[in-house]
């Protein structure tokens, strides 16, 4: 039986003994140049370069020498700690500075102090934990509108355990929603979340002027009198309080429908402003915010996101609200 046998590539040419004859290459061993393995006939190959590290943008705990807006540390410019961790998404500018006033925040392991300015490199810790803060962002931020129902807490943390309006918003990573504003329990409506605690400060200031109105129904109706007390200013606990309008909105029997507005949102004022002048609410909804009005089709316990082109016309309209108006120059 013939045996197949596997073809072989031909052979070098041999020397007499039979073995291959290989070229001769003398090498230099106290050479200082080291050996490289080259393609045989041809020229050593060149080493290949070392690539470019990446360059350092600041990492989890801002340590580099590159700020994240692409700047040297030298020049990043230091800013506000509790404006840092609200652009971050950890909780609006008010909270953090609540925070920090209390002792839970600590820059490169020291307490943090009320005003204090931090840079790129500095370890900010919140409750012992690191966090990662943002210097400056060009994401455009998440804005949702909520139809908020009675019998819901504007909070996480509930000692009752009552149901949190948390739970309906759509799950996020690398952040957290941020409430502008509250309503009470038993206050139904439009609330406003964002992902910027930039953003929600800018919705609360008082610069921002943003109107809130209400759909109120109340036992029995309201006086000519009590409706003018209303308009003109009532002293709460906690201060003056007015509303900016009032108007009648009918109802039958007992109860009757107003809406009122105002520009400021105090722990249960409206409900205050009326038990002020005998008046008990048995109903309230907030209808609008600013800019924003409770959309019909909107049900209670559902949420509407805003598209980025709204946000972004949103962020520049409260940009021209806020900004100071700038000083005319003196003619000469």
């Amino acid at each position: 039986m013939k045996t197949k046998r596997t073809p072989l590539r031909q052979s070098p040419k041999k020397s007499e003994g039979g073995f291959e004859k290989r070229p001769e290459n003398a090498v230099d061993r106290n050479s200082p140049q080291p050996r490289t393995r080259g393609v045989r006939g041809d020229a050593p190959a060149a080493p290949a370069p070392r690539r470019k590290p990446a360059p350092n943008t600041g990492g989890r705990a801002n340590r580099g020498a590159i700020a994240r807006d692409g700047r040297p540390l030298a020049e990043a410019k230091p800013e506000r700690l509790q404006k840092v961790l609200a652009q971050a998404g950890i909780g609006s500018r008010r909270e953090m500075e609540e925070w920090i006033a209390a002792g839970r925040i600590s820059v490169n392991g020291v307490t943090a102090q009320l005003g204090q300015s931090v840079v790129p490199t500095d370890k900010i810790k919140i409750g012992g934990r690191l966090v990662n803060v943002r210097f400056t962002t060009t994401k455009t931020p998440r804005v949702v509108m909520y139809h908020k129902p009675e019998g819901e807490i504007v909070s996480r943390d509930d000692p009752e355990g009552r149901p949190s309006v948390f739970a309906a918003l759509p799950r996020i990573r690398g952040g957290r929603w941020i409430a502008v504003g509250r309503l009470d329990f038993n206050t139904s409506g439009l609330l406003l979340f964002t992902t910027s605690g930039e953003l929600a400060n800018k919705l609360t200031h008082p610069s921002s002027e943003l109107v809130r109105d209400y759909a109120v129904r109340v036992l029995g109706e309201l006086t000519l009198e009590a409706q003018q007390q209303l308009l003109n200013g009532i002293e709460l606990e906690d201060g003056p309080a007015s509303f900016a309008s009032l108007q009648d909105a009918g109802g039958e029997g007992a109860n009757h429908w107003y809406r009122v507005t105002l520009y400021e949102g105090r722990n249960r004022e409206v409900r205050r402003m009326f038990e002020a002048v005998g008046c008990t609410v048995s109903r309230l909804i907030r209808v609008r915010y600013g800019p924003f009005n409770l959309p019909p089709q909107l049900k209670r316990g559902r949420v509407h996101e805003l598209n980025e082109v709204e946000v972004k016309a949103l962020v520049r309209e409260l940009d021209k609200m806020i900004r100071p108006p700038e000083t005319p120059q003196e003619s000469t």
